[in-house]
């Protein structure tokens, strides 16, 4: 028990930064110089990259219910450790938030809050593809031996990084529910929530069963192809 509350406090950790540094570049080029372009999706897949390398070891550095979820039905995490990494992610997005209104008040800005300015059917879609893509990423990093190594926290953060880059002006790209609940839960923006705690859940779940179906062979035949 000791060890799991020391997990979900590095899920805490992990994921109150990933909304303080992510949404906190969001609003401060709303408040203050716009930022470039590149700079909010650089934000958010750096302070994901740097994260993983902080605390990946000591809780595997989820930083998103979806994720954990997803690695739960693919039988790489505890169904009964699920509920308390969701609340740590949630409630440390939730400080993130706080804090943003305690430190740069509450008007004039967005707090980070994800919207779509595309048909909702596409961006539900889209947030499935890019939760897909995210999810598939980091099941291979963090669960195959042919793909785990160092550059994980690199891989993964560029993903959510060229993610921003695409679909940060349609969706937000936010492939997160903590990410987007945390913000519009101090901000009181609701508008279309249920497509981001409905889409990550789905596109995750999907990245992570697809990625086992075709997971290489431990010890492939030696006339195997490619890595399988």
């Amino acid at each position: 028990m000791k060890n799991f509350l020391k997990q979900c406090l590095a899920e805490f950790i992990g994921t109150f930064f990933l909304v303080f540094i992510g949404c906190g570049a969001v609003i401060v080029s709303e408040l203050y110089t716009p930022l470039p372009y590149l700079a909010i999706p650089l934000a958010f897949g750096g302070v994901v990259s740097v994260m993983i390398y902080a605390v990946g070891h000591l809780s595997g550095a989820h930083f998103n219910p979806a994720v954990t979820l997803a690695f739960s039905i693919a039988r790489h995490f505890p169904i009964k450790r699920v509920l308390g990494y969701v609340l740590s992610q949630v409630l440390g997005a939730l400080l993130a938030s706080f804090l943003h209104a305690v430190l740069l008040g509450k008007t004039g800005h967005s707090f980070g809050t994800t919207s779509f300015s595309i048909p909702t059917s596409l961006a539900f879609g889209l947030e499935l593809i890019l939760s897909f893509l995210l999810m598939f990423v980091i099941i291979s990093v963090a669960t195959d031996t042919r793909a785990k190594g160092e550059m994980a926290g690199l891989a993964i953060g560029s993903t959510v990084a060229i993610a921003a880059i695409f679909a940060g002006p349609l969706t937000g790209a936010s492939m997160n529910p903590a990410r987007s609940l945390g913000p519009a839960l101090i901000s009181g923006h609701w508008e279309g929530m249920w497509l981001y705690l409905v889409a990550p859940f789905l596109g995750a779940i999907a990245g992570a069963l697809v990625y086992e179906k075709i997971r290489c062979q431990e010890k492939p035949p030696q006339d195997a192809k490619g890595c399988c």
